[in-house]
């Protein structure tokens, strides 16, 4: 601000560099809480006087107490599945301006982004079993239990064990009895009466408080019985959470269908994450729904998302000047300019083939061949016919102005799931997944490498 430069226009790109776990995608979310802090930003009399005390100068202090954003901002939409090195979210705009909201777009999605992923490895390896996303009580805190079980809900969970989540977001919330009703009882059998005659037409019974097949089922099936069916009314599920669950599951399953309750389901929780999920599948565990607390809240397994926010380019005189970052590790050179994302989708399989990142004004013109290359090893190409090109990144600011319109969460976890079911299986697959190709157009590469 001082050096005079507060004006001149620059361009960021918001990126990640690393899949989590290793996989052949992440999904993106975030945009919403973006979009809300942004449309919010002012600065309190309390806030300037703290930076008086860390020595910023009246001048800029000024500058913040009439604050006005005026950037202009484009994203991919939520649910998108997106890949390493390509912009998710671009900003230009006064540098200042530019620069102020990093960290805040970064919080946003690093965080959710993260979650989103991980929640559509659990789906994945559910293979159309029922995902719920029961970690609030285990998260890092409040904001990370509220805005991840949207995430968990993007990503393709079915619901969520956070009330408050349900009424903020419109998530399902999806409950079952707790341990500590069965422990307040005489008997367990008087517990599971007791909580069938509140919840007739919502009757889910955990079954494991201290034996799963000599007492949790037998009782459950007596409750059943001498509640439910008077009344006319069927269980909605039994719910597992210790023990061998393969096993345990498949004996519930057998006691209670011979019983006569074939409907009634069986929703097992437990630390599980994607590896067990698939484990469970394979042993032919009897399940019809996952709830999945810790692993998935906090993406345990590798609960950094990586994502940057770097200069791509500046404006001189309405001339856009390319800039670059080098570095001794290739990994973190940059690519310049200000840039478009496009989607090739093949025309017979309805597949993506590759992303490809050109100058912002240059089109992929679908109704001509279109030469695709690896811009690590330019002599790997491949000359794409038949086929259709999506630009990705959308508007969402206009020199300040919110003109997006923001989806239901529901919308966006139907649009997550059309999407990744777009990817090819080799790059959907948890174990060395095919690397998806995001390539540069000649004139971009041609940048970099001059650059370079």
């Amino acid at each position: 601000f001082m050096s005079g430069k507060a004006n001149e226009i620059a361009h960021f790109d918001l990126f990640f560099r690393k899949v989590p776990d290793k996989g052949g995608f992440a999904i993106f979310a975030g945009l919403s809480r973006m979009i809300e802090l942004i449309k919010n930003i002012s600065f309190k009399d309390e806030d300037l006087e703290y930076l008086k005390t860390l020595g910023i100068c009246d001048e800029f202090i000024d500058y913040l107490r009439d604050f006005k954003f005026e950037c202009d901002i484009w994203s991919v939409p939520e649910g998108t599945p997106v890949f390493p090195n390509e912009p998710v979210v671009k900003v230009r705009g006064p540098i200042v301006q530019a620069q102020l909201i990093e960290t805040l777009l970064l919080v946003c999605m690093n965080h959710q982004s993260l979650v989103a992923t991980k929640a559509n490895r659990l789906v994945r390896a559910a293979k159309g079993i029922a995902v719920a996303e029961f970690g609030t009580r285990r998260s890092n805190g409040f904001d990370m239990a509220f805005y991840g079980s949207r995430a968990a809900y993007i990503g393709g969970c079915v619901g969520t064990s956070g009330v408050v989540q349900g009424e903020k977001f419109g998530i399902p919330t999806m409950n079952t009895m707790i341990h500590s009703w069965v422990q307040m009882f005489e008997s367990e059998y008087e517990a599971f009466c007791e909580y069938a005659r509140q919840f007739p037409d919502n009757c889910s019974l955990v079954i494991d408080t201290y034996d799963t097949i000599r007492s949790g089922v037998p009782n459950a099936i007596k409750a059943f019985d001498t509640v439910l069916k008077p009344m006319g009314r069927r269980p909605l599920s039994v719910r597992i959470d210790s023990g061998d669950i393969t096993y345990l599951s498949k004996k519930a399953r057998k006691m209670l269908d011979e019983a006569g309750f074939e409907d009634c389901k069986i929703v097992v929780s437990n630390s599980l994450d994607e590896y067990l999920i698939a484990d469970l599948l394979h042993q032919g565990a009897q399940i019809d729904m996952f709830g999945v607390g810790e692993r998935l809240i906090t993406a345990s397994s590798q609960p950094v998302f990586g994502g940057v926010y770097k200069l791509t380019a500046v404006e001189k005189n309405g001339e856009i000047i390319p800039k670059i970052k080098l570095s001794e590790n290739a990994g973190k050179v940059t690519n310049p300019d200000f840039k478009a994302v496009w989607r090739l989708f093949d025309n017979v399989s309805g597949k993506a083939i590759a992303d490809v990142l050109t100058c912002a004004d240059e089109v992929i013109d679908d109704t001509k061949p279109y030469e695709i290359f690896d811009p690590e090893h330019p002599y790997k190409r491949k000359l794409l016919v038949n086929f259709t090109a999506k630009k990705l990144l959308v508007p969402v600011f206009e020199k300040g102005s919110c003109v997006y319109e923001i989806p239901t969460v529901s919308q966006m976890r139907d649009y997550c799931a059309e999407q990744v079911n777009k990817l090819w299986s080799e790059v959907r697959r948890f174990d060395n997944p095919h690397e998806y190709y995001v390539d540069l157009s000649q004139k971009l590469w041609d940048k970099k490498n001059a650059l370079l």
